[in-house]
């Protein structure tokens, strides 16, 4: 269970499918026009329940909770030392010229 004032992420339906454009491949006009929002939830829920949330300026929004916001999770990798060097080779390049 999550809780009231817990940094949550919802999905929201931006259109449904009557709604969006005409000229849109067939497999993309059946399903709605979906995206996600982030904010405080208002009151205590679980997941995949229509809740309401605050976002950071304000919104309140309804939308199905998809869960906490968690610590990114994502990087670069190792860094690249062809790339790392690159700058130096070519200063010297050009500063010998």
């Amino acid at each position: 269970m999550l809780k009231k004032g817990d940094y949550v992420e919802i999905k929201i339906t931006i259109l449904n499918p009557d709604e969006r454009a005409e000229n849109l491949p067939e497999d993309t006009k059946r399903v709605p026009y979906e995206g996600k929002l982030r904010g405080y939830l208002l009151n205590n829920a679980e997941i995949g329940e229509l809740v309401e949330i605050e976002t950071p300026i304000g919104r309140i929004v309804k939308g199905i909770l998809l869960g906490l916001v968690k610590e990114y999770e994502h990087n670069f990798g190792e860094p690249i030392r062809e790339l790392i060097d690159v700058g130096k080779k070519i200063r010297e390049k050009y500063l010998r010229e």
